[in-house]
């Protein structure tokens, strides 16, 4: 059998992570928190994501349709980032990117958007206190 183009890739990123895992563990630990934080559940998902195309390789999609998606997706997070800031901009982004793309269900789209806000809460603002900026609406209203 041969490995499919998504295996290939998804194998591909786990390499970089790997990596950049293994260069930053001679870091010292301020420099390194970064990339560890970032390349560990990098190299486990990519890991993960290439035994899944191996065993079931994806269906075929329909090009432009799908590079289209992906940019209008792309685009509408910026959008929401800018407009709201990053904190509220990616559990709604992950919320209605299951829901309207995904068509996952409300509440399993809810629980993953919930999880994706504290995790996003929890690591940028309680441990690293990452300053974000507000948002352009959040500056309207203040």
């Amino acid at each position: 059998m041969r490995p499919s183009g998504a295996a290939l890739f998804s194998l591909g990123l786990a390499i970089v992570a790997a990596y950049a895992v293994y260069a930053a563990l001679r870091w010292p630990p301020k420099a390194a928190l970064f990339p560890l934080v970032m390349g560990i559940p990098l190299l486990v998902l990519a890991l993960v994501q290439t035994l899944i195309d191996l065993r079931d390789p994806p269906a075929a999609r329909s090009g432009l349709g799908r590079v289209l998606s992906v940019f209008g997706w792309m685009g509408a997070f910026i959008a929401l980032v800018f407009l709201a800031g990053f904190p509220i901009a990616v559990p709604l982004f992950v919320f209605f990117y299951l829901v309207v793309e995904s068509r996952e269900k409300l509440a399993l789209s809810l629980g993953l958007a919930a999880a994706a806000w504290g995790a996003f809460h929890v690591l940028f603002e309680r441990v690293l206190h990452f300053p974000f900026e507000a948002g352009l609406v959040r500056e309207w209203f203040q």
